[in-house]
């Protein structure tokens, strides 16, 4: 038998047919690296930009490294003494609660405003919510020395506007009323301080969450019967929780670090260590009392602990989902 023949033309067909598949083969292939290549770059730059620094803290948090060693007296290895001496002090730990306690009535404070602003946004014409929007990109933009100077004199025992309104109120006496006086008094001012200047990032945060809620099935909810509160409660909030979730982890890390606020407040006016967070502490070991191990370990069990909280909301945020 004769073998049939195959004409040129078609295997050149055939060989081209098969190169282009390859080619389309190794072009998937590629787009489907691109997002690793760009997680990548962007991992390299956060190790490049935290790495040196939590190495360095952690290896000097196990020496003994003080103001001579900043003028080039080798540092002597002392293990975990620091640790141990952080952890059975009872001021530090006064120091924790009092941040975790802060930390946590703060975030709460200021998801519940957020929500709330991101929902009057949501709800007006589209003038106010420029009026408002404007507003609070000024407020968020505002440099945080220039905004805590105003709220220093906002608060001020003798010509400040906020004892001069609260005195107006019948049966409130807030005549020269010393803010810095008491730390409960002074951690309130510091708490609306600092939830003025997070609402904004939380109440844009949530807003754009909102944009992605269906008119359709609002309006579907509306025609069953369903109030606007049985709306918000069984269909809004719902679709915004991953966006509430991520927002409240982000203001629970921030305000647990919170430092310049604190800072400022204290230099206007009050001083001791009932007046101090976790930032302030570590700044007042470092910078103060010359001990930069002691607040390299604390610096280090801030950010087990910071780790600590993220991994538990985390988890249970993807618990929830499963």
């Amino acid at each position: 038998m004769t073998a049939p023949v195959t004409s040129p033309k078609r295997a050149t067909q055939s060989e081209e047919s098969l190169l282009a598949a390859e080619r389309s083969r190794r072009a998937k292939r590629r787009a489907r690296l691109v997002p690793y290549w760009l997680i990548a770059a962007a991992i390299g730059i956060l190790l490049v930009g935290t790495g040196y620094p939590t190495a360095w803290q952690l290896v000097t948090s196990t020496q003994s490294y003080g103001l001579a060693q900043q003028f080039g007296q080798a540092a002597e290895f002392i293990g975990f003494q620091n640790y141990a001496d952080l952890l059975t002090d009872p001021q530090f730990w006064a120091v924790v609660v009092r941040s975790l306690a802060f930390c946590f009535v703060v975030a709460s404070a200021t998801l519940a405003l957020g929500l709330g602003f991101a929902l009057l946004m949501n709800a007006v014409n589209k003038a106010v919510r420029l009026i408002l929007q404007i507003s609070m990109l000024l407020a968020w933009a505002m440099p945080i020395v220039a905004a805590m100077t105003v709220w220093t004199w906002l608060f001020d025992t003798r010509r400040g506007v906020v004892n001069y309104l609260l005195d107006k109120i019948p049966g409130v006496d807030m005549y020269r009323f010393d803010w810095f006086a008491s730390p409960w008094t002074f951690f309130l001012m510091a708490g609306i301080i600092v939830t003025w200047m997070s609402v904004p990032f939380v109440a844009f945060s949530i807003f754009a969450g909102l944009t992605q809620v269906s008119e359709e099935v609002l309006e579907a909810a509306a025609l069953d019967g369903a109030s606007n509160s049985q709306r918000l409660r069984l269909i809004i909030l719902p679709i915004i929780k991953p966006v509430i979730s991520i927002v409240m982890l982000l203001q629970v890390i921030w305000d647990l670090r919170v430092f310049a606020q604190i800072k400022i407040l204290q230099d206007a006016g009050a001083s001791g260590s009932d007046y101090d967070l976790l930032g302030t502490y570590i700044y007042k070991i470092g910078t103060a009392s010359q001990d930069f191990a002691a607040a390299a370990a604390a610096s280090v069990i801030v950010l087990l602990l910071t780790i600590s909280i993220s991994w538990w909301y985390v988890h249970k945020i993807m618990k929830e989902e499963d």
